[in-house]
Parts: structure tokens; C-alpha cells; sequence
């Protein structure tokens, strides 16, 4: 395969450019910033804002599989910038994929887009809903259902929602974590108890790589459908951070506050950092509140089902891996 790789200077999508690479494709990848030591690789980097549709064109031009993995991520920012990135950016990748003959467009979506207004214990599929608590889950579902409407005779797609993805070069999710509670500012949130899944990074790119090749075959039943993508493990959230912290010798999460008081404190919150147009993330929203205290696992068997995902590395191996990481990280 000729594949076009978006985001591929970052935590998932440089390991995707990694492992398309090792298998023998040819790669080429988009990034805003440049990153020699994934061209020295062997993959071509194209520095593209996705926002920019002729730039982005001109990329397309010659692959024959597309990995979209670029988003603007996160909890809090204007709406509009999420919008311009996640919505106007796949649709620009998307338009030049159908006028260009692209014959895969392999999403990397979010759990994020079902929102986490309830408990999700074992779930294969839900509706969107009515209302989303962040404008990252209400953007990104509205460039999945683009993604997915796009499905057809001569372009197949598929949209993959790996959920809290952890391993090394992880600069956004555990690093943040354990930032906080080294800092004593970390607090659990509800009664402490819910069930989360993880993903370790060798496996969401793992499956990134199946979705193409199960796309590849005619009439693929993965083909305009979208998929929970996980370890198939769920953890009790607060007690493996806590594990994690320990091994870093970093003091656990004792302090806890309810749900309610937390989306409380949250709703305020955004009102204060708005009314004063604060640059900075406020420590609780509405959106954290909820995703801190619900339980969000999902049933992955379809995924293995349809285009034969297997996790090859188990959360014990993984959480070990990342671990390990993390302590030459304490080093440096």
C-alpha cells in the first residue's frame, strides 16, 4: 500500500508510520511541525495544515490509503478551533481522497463521541447524543459521521475509537496525570470504583493497520461501520493510576470529591475562565468531571470480528512498558 498518514509526528500516529514501515508500505505523513527523526525512518513528511484544502490535495495525490489521525484534542478551547481542525480538516481530507481515487480512509475517531453523560459498561454501539460536554466530542463525531457517510463503491472507510491510549512517547495523557499528582493537585472523582478502558499504543496502531487490509477486501463488512477500540481489559481507573504512581514513587490520589460537587465545581469553573477569557485549561469542567467518574468500557469483539484486531500486548506487559518509559523520562 501507498498510505498517507496525518498526525504522524505523534504519539499514535508516528507508532502507525512506524509499524506501516516495518510491514514493507510505502509512507508519507502530515504533521504542522517537522519531524527528521520520523523522515529518517524512511516515511516522506509533508508540513500541511489540514485546514490549508490545496496543500492538502497535493499530499493526497498518489496514495492509495489514507490514516487519519491529526486532531485537535483535549477539553477545553474555542469552539471554533476545534471545529476548523477536526470537521473542516477531515473534510478537506476527505474531498481530495474522493476526487483522487483513494480507495481507503481508515478515522481515528474517540469514545469521546458518545459523550460519557452515563455509565458505559460493555457496550458494542450507542447513539450520538443530543448534546456533547465538550467540543472535542461534538466535533469529532460530526467528522466521523462525514467519514462514515462517505463510505462507497470506490472509497471504503472505517472510524476507530481507541479510548485513553498509554505507552512510550505518551506527551499528553499520563505524563499530565502524574504532573498533578506529584504536585498534589490530582483528586479522584465519584466513589472511585469505575471501570475504564485502556489501550495500549502498539495495539491501536495494530489495529489501524488491520482496518486497511480488512478494507482492501471487496464488500468489507467493516466498511462504513465504526468500532470501540481498546486492550479489552477495563482497569479500575483511580487504582491503576495509583499503582503507576507508586512505581514512580510518586504519593497516590487520596483526596476525592462526588460526582455532583465536581460537575458543579466544573460548571462554574467554565463560567469564571470564559467570563475572564482565561488562556488556561480551568482543573474541572463539566466534560472531566464526568469522564473521571464514569465507568467507559466497551465491547471490542465486533472489531475482532470484522477485521481481525487482536491485542497482542496485554494491559500487565503494557502498563510495564509505559512504566518503564515514564522512570528513564524521571531521569532525563
Amino acid at each position: 500500500m501507498n498510505v498517507l498518514v496525518t498526525g504522524g509526528g505523534g504519539f499514535l500516529g508516528r507508532r502507525i508510520v512506524e509499524m506501516l514501515l516495518e510491514a514493507g508500505h510505502e509512507v508519507r505523513f502530515l504533521a504542522r511541525s517537522h519531524y527528521p527523526e520520523v523522515e529518517a525512518l524512511g516515511a516522506t513528511g509533508h508540513q500541511v495544515d489540514l485546514c490549508d484544502a490545496l496543500a492538502t490535495r497535493q499530499a493526497v495525490e498518489g496514495v492509495d490509503t489514507i490514516v487519519h489521525v491529526a486532531s485537535k484534542a483535549g477539553f477545553w478551547g474555542s469552539y471554533a478551533s476545534y471545529y476548523s481542525t477536526n470537521v473542516e480538516g477531515t473534510r478537506n481530507l476527505l474531498t481530495a481522497a474522493q476526487e483522487l481515487g483513494v480507495k481507503r480512509f481508515i478515522y481515528t475517531s474517540t469514545p469521546s463521541v458518545i459523550g460519557y453523560a452515563s455509565d458505559a459498561c460493555g457496550i458494542a454501539s450507542a447513539p450520538y447524543p443530543k448534546r456533547w460536554e465538550s467540543a472535542y466530542g461534538e466535533t469529532k463525531a460530526l467528522a466521523e459521521q462525514m467519514v462514515l457517510a462517505a463510505n462507497g463503491d470506490t472509497l471504503a472507510t472505517i472510524s476507530l475509537r481507541p479510548h485513553l491510549i498509554v505507552g512510550p512517547r505518551d506527551n499528553h495523557l499520563l505524563p499530565r496525570v502524574i504532573a498533578r499528582a506529584a504536585a498534589g493537585r490530582l483528586v479522584s472523582v465519584g466513589d472511585g470504583l469505575n471501570r475504564v478502558d485502556l489501550t495500549y499504543v502498539d495495539n491501536a496502531a495494530q489495529a489501524h493497520l488491520d482496518a486497511a487490509v480488512a478494507l482492501s477486501e471487496p464488500n468489507a463488512v467493516a466498511a462504513g461501520k465504526a468500532y470501540f477500540l481498546s486492550n479489552g481489559e477495563p482497569v479500575l481507573i483511580w487504582s491503576w493510576i495509583n499503582e503507576v504512581l507508586a512505581e514512580l514513587n510518586v504519593p497516590p490520589v487520596t483526596r476525592r470529591i462526588g460526582r455532583q460537587t465536581a460537575h458543579l465545581l466544573g460548571f462554574w469553573m467554565e463560567l469564571l475562565w470564559r467570563g475572564l477569557r482565561l488562556k488556561s485549561e480551568p482543573p474541572m469542567t463539566r466534560f472531566l468531571a464526568a469522564a473521571l467518574s464514569r465507568a467507559h468500557w466497551y465491547d471490542i469483539m465486533p472489531l475482532q470480528q470484522d477485521i481481525g484486531y487482536r491485542p497482542s500486548i496485554s494491559m500487565k506487559e503494557g502498563t510495564a512498558l509505559t512504566v518503564a518509559w515514564l522512570k528513564e523520562i524521571q531521569k532525563n
